[in-house]
Formats: C-alpha cells, structure tokens, sequence
C-alpha cells in the first residue's frame, strides 16, 4: 500500500462489526434505539434536575453535568457509525478521523473528572456533614466544572496532536466502528513509540489517579457508614453512594481496560466490545441507574412528567 504524507489528505476505512447486512441492519437499529435511549434519557435527567427547586444541590448539579457529557461523548461516534452502516460506506476522513479522537477524548476524560468529583462530593456530604454546605458551595462547585473541562481538552490535546507526525498508507483498514486511538496506532505506518508514552502517561494521569481518588474517598465513606447507627440512615448513605460505584465500575473497568492493556497484546474484537460497553451501554443505563435508585429522582421525574402530561391535556382541550 501507499505511504500517505502527513498533510492530512487519504481516508481511513471504519470495518465495523461485520460485513454481514442482515446483521448490519440488526446492528443500525440496535444502535440506534441506544443511541436515542442515550440522549432522551439523560436530557430527562437534566430537565428533571432543573425543573425540581428540591434538586438544585451540588450532588444533582453534577449529576446534570454528567448527562450533559455523556450525550456527547455518544455523539462523536454513534452517528457517524450510524450513517456508515446506513450509507454502506466505511469511509472517514483523515480529518474526520482525528477530529472524532480529539472530541472522544475530551469527553472520555471529561466522564472521568465528574465521576471523580461526584465521589468526592459524597464524601464530603458524609463524612463532614456539617461543613458540606461551606466546602460545597457554588463557586467551588462551579470552579470544578471548569477545570474539569480545562483538564479534559488539555489532556486531549497531546495524545491528538503526536498523531500528526505519524503516517499512514491510503484507505489504511481500522477495524472498530469510530476512530478508537489504540487502533489508529496500530495502523500507523511510522514509529509509535512516541504516541504510547503518551497514550500511557495520560491515561494514568487521567484515568488512574482519578480512579485511585474515588476508591479512596468510597473507603472513607464506608467507614464513615459503619459507624452510623440508625439502619435507615445506613440505608440512605448506601443508597446514594450504590448508584454511583455501579457507573464507576463500568465505566473504569472497560474504558482502562482498553487504554492499559498493551496495543500489542489486547485484540481488536476485545478492544471493539470494551468500547461499546464504555462508550454505548454505560452512558445508556446512567438515566436508569441514577433515576430507578434514587427516590428523590423519581419524585421529581413523576411530578414533571405529570406536569407535562396537564400542559398537554390543556393544549388539546384548548378551541381553535
């Protein structure tokens, strides 16, 4: 094959799952149903939140961000797979290509820093109940956000950039369905080894002392929980904390899994069901984890959808 330069031009040909197009038809509707799972799901979440006076606290106001990422973290991929499978094209630009890394990234990291700080917001509330109010206030709250943000593009931006001086060989093969760094590396016509570091050093800079972060403050809680005495007050603390390590442990176990296991070592087919899991299924089952578990969400989802239910009884009894 052709050595392409480095000045962007070429195209990168996406496998996918199969080749198969009955079971490419199975897949598009699959994908679809979960990708508009996703975005209505979490969008409730976030109109439930804003809706609902009872749920303007630091813990919900994370919690909406969190939504917010994850609708885009689907975003950079699922349709640009979605319109592949539907087109019977494999084909993304190296543009594309790079662009689809950068904003995956961002919002991968973006996921990481919330869970982080959505954790150390429990701890806080209870293990030092009575200065939450004072540690948790808006600025700081609002302050966490920014950098988590500021964090996630800057540790996007290396790991983007250092594919630049790669080369690639025209209509180079990825077999994923979006444009998965690990993979994009494996193609790559030049020495990666620069890329790898970097790939490596970020993921444990982002990936790992955030995950190390959470465990320790879910050991603080725990023990805090311990100590409690009243069963409903266990209960409750249980409660808000279960929800969150159910995402944590998804979204860490897959996404890490992918990102530290060596590129030479880890399969391409391990790799591609490791991403849909992290990048499909986990943001997908977010609305339901934190709304089935969380009494003070079903609350405010059932008092907005009964308001919604009574704005649109009222618009269809209304004369014309």
């Amino acid at each position: 094959m052709e050595k392409r330069n480095q000045t962007g031009t070429g195209n990168f040909i996406l496998l996918g799952f199969t080749e198969d197009s009955d079971l490419q038809s199975l897949l598009f509707g699959l994908f679809l149903s979960m990708y508009l799972t996703t975005v209505f799901g979490n969008l409730l979440i976030i109109l439930t939140i804003i809706s609902d006076p009872h749920l303007h606290t630091p813990m919900y106001f994370f919690l909406s961000s969190l939504s917010l990422a994850d609708i885009a973290f689907t975003s950079t991929t699922i349709p640009k797979s979605l319109l592949n499978i539907h087109t019977q094209t494999k084909i993304i630009t190296y543009a594309g290509c790079i662009t689809q890394i950068f904003f995956f990234i961002v919002f991968g990291c973006l996921d990481n820093l919330l869970l982080t700080v959505m954790a150390y917001d429990r701890f806080v509330a209870i293990c030092h109940p009575l200065h939450y109010v004072v540690i948790m206030n808006y600025r700081i709250c609002g302050n966490l956000i920014l950098e988590s943000w500021l964090v996630s593009v800057m540790g996007s931006l290396p790991e983007t950039l250092t594919i630049l001086r790669l080369s690639f060989c025209t209509n180079t093969e990825i077999p994923h369905y979006f444009c998965d760094l690990p993979e994009v590396l494996k193609v790559a016509c030049s020495d990666t080894l620069i890329n790898n570091i970097v790939v490596y050093s970020v993921t444990i800079i982002l990936g790992v002392i955030p995950l190390t972060g959470i465990l320790f403050s879910y050991s603080q809680i725990f023990t805090s929980i311990l100590r409690i005495s009243s069963a409903d007050g266990k209960y409750k603390a249980f409660s808000t904390c279960g929800s969150h390590l159910l995402v944590v442990s998804l979204f860490y176990g897959t996404g890490l899994g992918v990102y530290l296991s060596s590129v030479a070592t880890m399969s391409s087919k391990m790799s591609l069901i490791a991403s849909v899991i992290y990048n499909m299924v986990t943001p997908m089952l977010n609305p339901f984890i934190y709304t089935l578990r969380n009494r003070d969400m079903k609350g405010a989802l059932r008092r907005l959808l009964g308001n919604m239910g009574s704005v649109s009884e009222g618009a269809m009894a209304r004369p014309s």
